[in-house]
């Protein structure tokens, strides 16, 4: 096979990747050859994908007679509905900068076909040109996860540079365990290297400015903290830190299964009416911060610590309205 008849049907094939109608005629008038040449080429690619199924799997080249043209099908290609979908999600977390979503979005978009991107386009136009991000203190949340992954498998200790929430600049090293994401941000989940082993510590990934590896320094296997990020997402709302406490309240707002869906750990332990009794396992003081939000609609029952939290707390929320 001559290579200009090698570097068309690669051609062909890629055009096929990028959701393109390969058809005969067009592609003859383009390249400047017979039909039966580019007749050829798509035989000749089609055997291939045949043959080297172990390879690509359920890919093939189908005919249209509706179109009058080719299209390529492969099981790994996105739906339409899911590419949809993914989309949707990107822009709702706001997690990203614009130009990293839209670089996204962009890529994602060549899984579908020319005559469907125009449609996807019109469904997120406006949320798009709407679009409002997170602020961030690192150049790319994109590139800065890919750091943190790598030094995670890796095993390698790390120093930040970091603001903390109340904008001190602060270093911190680190033994990097985990990342996951919740509520609009990635996180960080790390154990400072010269305090408590076993107390893991949240940060959030788009105030890390800068990472410094310490490449001739990794840490073993029993002090990587194998992280159960399910459990932690299941029991911490907000990422707020703190211990693990099994808490009770009642709740008579319009939707209980609305607290069921935010609080995944909760259960209805009784009902009376409109009024129902749930038990919950959670970390921190995120709770408070959501139990509070729920206004008239909660009050906390046990335990009688959290109970007096939640009475001081509305009590100097009551403060700041007097006078």
């Amino acid at each position: 096979m001559d290579s200009l008849k090698q570097e068309r049907i690669l051609e062909i094939f890629f055009r096929g990747l990028r959701g393109e109608s390969i058809s005969v005629q067009k592609l003859a008038e383009e390249y400047q050859v017979s039909t039966k040449s580019i007749g050829r080429d798509i035989s000749d690619l089609k055997a291939f994908l045949s043959n080297q199924r172990d390879l690509v799997g359920n890919t093939e080249l189908k005919y249209s007679s509706q179109e009058k043209c080719y299209r390529l099908s492969m099981d790994g290609f996105l739906t339409n509905q899911q590419l949809f979908s993914l989309v949707k999600v990107m822009i709702g977390v706001r997690a990203f900068s614009k130009e990293e979503m839209m670089s996204m979005i962009e890529s994602l978009k060549r899984f579908t076909t020319p005559q469907d991107r125009p449609k996807l386009n019109e469904l997120i136009r406006r949320e798009v040109a709407q679009y409002a991000e997170i602020k961030h203190d690192c150049e790319s949340v994109q590139e800065m996860m890919w750091k943190l992954s790598n030094c995670i498998v890796q095993r390698r200790e790390i120093s930040i540079e970091y603001y903390r929430m109340d904008r001190a600049w602060k270093t911190y090293r680190l033994r990097p365990a985990s990342l996951m994401f919740a509520d609009h941000y990635f996180y960080l989940i790390a154990y400072i290297t010269d305090r408590d082993p076993d107390k893991p510590i949240y940060f959030r990934v788009d105030r890390i400015k800068h990472i410094t590896e310490h490449r001739q320094t990794t840490f073993t296997a029993d002090a990587a903290h194998e992280f159960d990020e399910g459990m932690l997402r299941k029991r911490s709302l907000f990422m707020w830190p703190g211990k693990l406490r099994n808490i009770r309240f009642e709740f008579t707002g319009p939707s209980v299964q609305a607290v069921l869906d935010k609080l995944p750990t909760a259960k209805v332990i009784e009902r009376e009416g409109k009024k129902y009794l749930l038990e919950a396992e959670v970390y921190g003081d995120g709770i408070k911060m959501w139990l509070l939000s729920q206004g008239k609609w909660v009050k906390v029952v046990e335990p009688e610590e959290f109970v007096e939290e939640m009475r001081k707390e509305i009590a100097a929320m009551g403060e700041i309205y007097k006078g």
